[in-house]
């Protein structure tokens, strides 16, 4: 049996050809579109740096994590190494883990959870037994994975319908389009590569790196103006857009004001 560090160990392999522009990295674009992840993490942390200032961990920790992801991913599409694969994967996993157990509102709790310390147990408890279950079919982990951005965007939903700020529901809509996106470009590269490479266009699966990393760009402020509305009542969360506040599109951030009021 091959080593589990290998290249081509994998059990998936994506649209992209092998070693084409490359003799070190088997997927050239997907494994260089991974960058959008290393600009991400260091635009989180500066732009919202006023959240920071005053609820850092959970911020530095997601941050961190994204990171994280951006170098498990380049590592795998270079290597489409099994260990790789797995990497890639749980880095996913534990980011999705770390987010929900710092931002997860406290109104949606489960009735068996009285504090946010309990909240913690559970995740952490969920994530390793995912973790260990993560190991039984790898290839099967990326649909589950998928499959919890419909969770988000119904709490984004049940967020949205209590809040007036038209500025947050103008970033809610360019993080669902940008997802919309990335999601159709992943199940194109998934389930039509055939199409693809007759063309020879088959870099779908580098679309959606950059794509959802837009999407987490503005999914992130979003639900830090949530928690701010939640767990910061001494403030009140303003959105603002880079590079000028002014301008119809940029990149969203959260900037605090004294005197809290309600969304």
């Amino acid at each position: 049996m091959p080593s589990i560090f290998s290249y081509q160990s994998a059990e998936v392999d994506w649209c992209e050809g092998n070693f084409e522009r490359s003799t070190i990295i088997a997927e050239y674009y997907n494994t260089i579109s991974n960058v959008s992840f290393f600009v991400l993490s260091p635009a989180l942390l500066y732009l919202n740096r006023q959240y920071r200032q005053q609820h850092a961990l959970p911020l530095y920790f997601v941050s961190g994590l994204l990171f994280c992801v951006g170098i498990f991913s380049m590592y795998f599409h270079m290597t489409l190494s099994y260990m790789g694969q797995l990497l890639d994967e749980l880095s996913i996993l534990w980011t999705l883990a770390v987010a929900y157990a710092f931002w997860y509102p406290r109104v949606y709790f489960p009735r068996c959870i009285k504090s946010r310390k309990h909240f913690f147990w559970l995740s952490g408890v969920t994530t390793v037994i995912s973790t260990l279950m993560s190991f039984i079919k790898p290839a099967f982990n990326a649909y589950v994975l998928n499959c919890i951005a419909f969770h988000l965007l119904y709490l984004t939903w049940c967020e949205l319908k209590k809040c007036n700020d038209k500025r947050v529901h103008w970033t809610a809509a360019a993080m669902v389009v940008c997802w919309v996106l990335a999601i159709s470009s992943w199940i194109s590269d998934k389930w039509f590569c055939g199409l693809w490479q007759a063309i020879n266009f088959p870099y779908f699966h580098s679309f959606w790196h950059v794509l959802i990393a837009m999407s987490l760009l503005y999914c992130c402020p979003m639900v830090i103006y949530f928690d701010v509305n939640y767990e910061m009542p001494s403030f009140k969360p303003k959105l603002g857009y880079w590079p000028n506040d002014s301008w119809p599109v940029g990149v969203p951030y959260i900037a605090l004001e004294e005197s809290h009021k309600q969304c």
